[in-house]
């Protein structure tokens, strides 16, 4: 849809924010397949563990929606569907395998890298367009983000389960 409109960084803003609005509701949506497929006890419940915070992420997003004035609607996010598909294409080809918990991991470390790299920008974008309350609400998620992904890699490591992998 061409348009007359000089796009800004408030409309890239914008756009982006919807963008990772929907992929966190998909991401929810996601979280308890993937814990129910998960077979260490310890990945189980961090995937549920993360289903509770992502909620959080949806509610702070809500928050930005609010202080930029604009209702809170997604957009669809095609880079989450194909990280999401990949994760569900592991759980069908791996389930009861000893390659099935890694195999979980690196689908939510895949999921939690999209979701820093999209926290990342819009905190620095929120801080340049002057949405200071903003760019707090994506910084505390961006550290939670990060928490998860470490604590993924952890049980990668220490967990053993890419050692039982392979």
């Amino acid at each position: 849809m061409a348009t007359s409109k000089e796009m800004t960084l408030d409309d890239l803003f914008l756009d982006t924010l919807k963008d990772i609005y929907y992929a966190e509701k998909q991401i929810v949506k996601a979280l308890p397949k993937m814990a129910k497929a998960a077979q260490d006890p310890a990945l189980k419940a961090g995937f549920e563990k993360h289903m509770d915070e992502t909620q959080g992420h949806i509610d702070r997003l809500e928050q930005v929606f609010d202080i930029i004035g604009k209702p809170a609607r997604g957009k669809t996010c095609d880079a989450i569907l194909g990280i999401l598909e990949e994760g569900k294409s592991i759980m069908d080809e791996f389930k009861g395998t000893v390659a099935l918990d890694a195999g979980l991991i690196a689908a939510g470390q895949a999921v939690e890298h999209y979701e820093m790299a999209r926290y990342g920008t819009l905190r620095t974008w929120a801080t340049r367009l002057g949405y200071a309350d903003a760019a707090k609400l994506f910084e505390t998620t961006l550290l939670e983000e990060r928490a998860t992904d470490q604590a993924l890699t952890q049980l990668a490591e220490a967990g053993g389960d890419n050692a039982k992998a392979a």
